[in-house]
């Protein structure tokens, strides 16, 4: 049931899942079948590039034109010096919001150990291969599924009078799952953590 969603984090086998802890049920799915295969042969013809532990991958503000996807590692997401995730899933997708809205990016992301990644000029291959569009969008679609779904919870905690801290757990759950590329209320753009 939708309104005592618990979302949670469960040990899969892409980063594209959560599961509600309260019933099992599946609010995310694995890109389409075709779409991660075939995104994998992509990968498997781009450049890897390694960043060491304390190295900035992507410097909030900048414009790199560059799309970088996990091959492994963990990294750590930033604004204004707070962390605001940890990702370490093979087929995280950075960059894409900064190519896609044509606007700076809009966090730092910086390796917490030897972290590699798949790396492509984003321009290049988004409009030439439709895979790597299809593929950066599911991504995308499913991130914003997930997040409306605990946009629901939300609301509903909010009409109920639920206490400020239940509102910030479940302000901290979305953003954990808004994170599979690095996003966040903050980083998505948001002026501010209305919750802090």
């Amino acid at each position: 049931m939708l309104h005592a969603l618990d979302l949670t984090f469960q040990a899969a086998k892409t980063p594209w899942q959560a599961v509600s802890k309260n019933d099992n049920e599946a609010i995310e799915r694995t890109p389409h079948g075709f779409a991660q295969a075939a995104f994998q042969d992509i990968l498997a013809a781009l450049p890897i590039v390694t960043y060491e532990a304390g190295e900035t991958v992507i410097a909030d503000g900048s414009r790199t034109g560059r799309l970088l996807i996990l091959k492994n590692g963990t990294v750590t997401v930033l604004k204004d010096d707070k962390e605001i995730a940890k990702v370490a899933e093979p087929g995280a997708v950075f960059g894409e919001l900064s190519v896609l809205l044509d606007q700076p990016h809009t966090a730092e992301v910086r390796a917490l150990g030897t972290s590699q990644f798949h790396i492509a000029d984003a321009t290049a291959l988004l409009s030439q291969n439709p895979t790597a569009v299809l593929y950066v969008a599911t991504v995308l679609a499913q991130r914003l599924d997930v997040a409306n779904h605990a946009l629901i919870q939300l609301k509903s905690q909010l009409q109920t009078g639920e206490p400020h801290n239940v509102v910030a757990k479940t302000v901290g759950r979305m953003e954990q799952l808004l994170t599979g590329g690095g996003a966040s209320l903050v980083y998505a753009g948001y002026p501010y953590d209305p919750f802090a």
